[in-house]
């Protein structure tokens, strides 16, 4: 795929093989109280739901396997996933089953906390001829009963060309433990070849070290070759056993911060594969120079997201038309 490829407006992907597996919850966000005073919102969300958007926005052809009812809010987040050009794993949508929600409530800064309604039994993954990329995280990976069939999905790709990507994106109302939160999340990374996750991430699942020493913790995985650590509006750090890259955010007007993170991993992987960097051990020979690129790419994606309300992931087009 060349460079150039991210800049297309997407179409379904529902005839193209994927080039990314996504494996986590779709759910409703209901925004609260903040910025807007036109009542809550639902919109549609969920971290891997997110991710499955913004990769579709940006070309990649992208299936998603998740859990959606057919009551109205699993309805709504099944039209804005296909319209979006993201293909639905056979089995994600389960007639008599309650489609998941989560309510976010604002803070004057358009910080968003949230509180969830979910359960997640996801039906079993398929690996597809032609996956480059299989991308996991959230509460996916650690809300049972569906987290153990992640992990074992996840510890199976071992031997397959496909490299693994995970975001922790740690919720504390879900895993309030941060020392039961971090072992399962190490059983993940283990088997992971880049993990991103935020400051806020670090802070709470190794409380008091520093972000380069959470970056090196998983970097002792014999598997795990990157490591990027978002800093909200300060920007990224990308890591791997010999690179430090620190690239700085553009300052915006934040409407909302929800989907940031999920904008910047959807975008993360999109440079990768523009570079030919995903599939295999291909990222193993990512420079300097790439890292730096697809992190600016993937902050860029991420600030336009903060300017919208919602999780709201931008396209190609808007990304390289948007001036910042």
């Amino acid at each position: 795929m060349a460079q150039g490829d991210l800049h297309t407006s997407t179409g379904s992907s529902a005839s193209v093989a994927p080039l990314a597996l996504i494996v986590g919850e779709a759910l409703v966000d209901i925004v609260g109280s903040g910025k807007f005073d036109d009542g809550p919102q639902a919109t549609p969300g969920g971290s891997p739901a997110n991710v499955a958007v913004g990769l579709a926005r940006l070309g990649i052809p992208t299936e998603l396997v998740t859990r959606l009812g057919t009551d109205p809010h699993g309805n709504q987040l099944a039209a804005h996933l296909l319209c979006n050009g993201v293909h639905l794993a056979a089995g994600s949508v389960e007639p008599g089953v309650r489609t998941s929600t989560a309510t976010a409530t604002l803070d004057p800064a358009g910080i968003a906390s949230y509180e969830f309604d979910i359960v997640w039994e996801p039906p079993t993954p398929i690996l597809k001829p032609g996956c480059r990329v299989v991308h996991t995280g959230s509460i996916a990976s650690l809300l049972e009963p569906g987290a153990k069939a992640v992990r074992e999905f996840v510890r199976g790709l071992t031997e397959q060309p496909v490299t693994v990507t995970l975001d922790p994106n740690a919720r504390p109302t879900i895993t309030p433990d941060p020392a039961a939160a971090w072992s399962a999340i190490q059983t993940l990374a283990a088997a992971s070849d880049l993990i991103k996750l935020s400051d806020e991430d670090c802070a709470f699942l190794l409380p008091g070290a520093s972000l380069g020493e959470v970056a090196a913790e998983f970097l002792m995985a014999d598997r795990t070759k990157c490591v990027v650590i978002t800093r909200g509006g300060e920007g990224a750090i990308g890591h791997t056993r010999t690179l430090r890259v620190e690239v700085d955010a553009p300052p915006v007007e934040v409407v909302d911060t929800v989907g940031a993170g999920d904008s910047f991993m959807a975008a993360l992987i999109a440079g990768l594969l523009s570079r030919g960097l995903l599939g295999g051990t291909r990222l193993n020979g990512i420079d300097e120079s790439a890292l730096r690129e697809v992190i600016a790419y993937a902050v860029k994606a991420a600030a336009i997201t903060c300017t919208r309300h919602g999780a709201d992931p931008p396209t190609g087009t808007e990304h390289t038309t948007t001036r910042m």
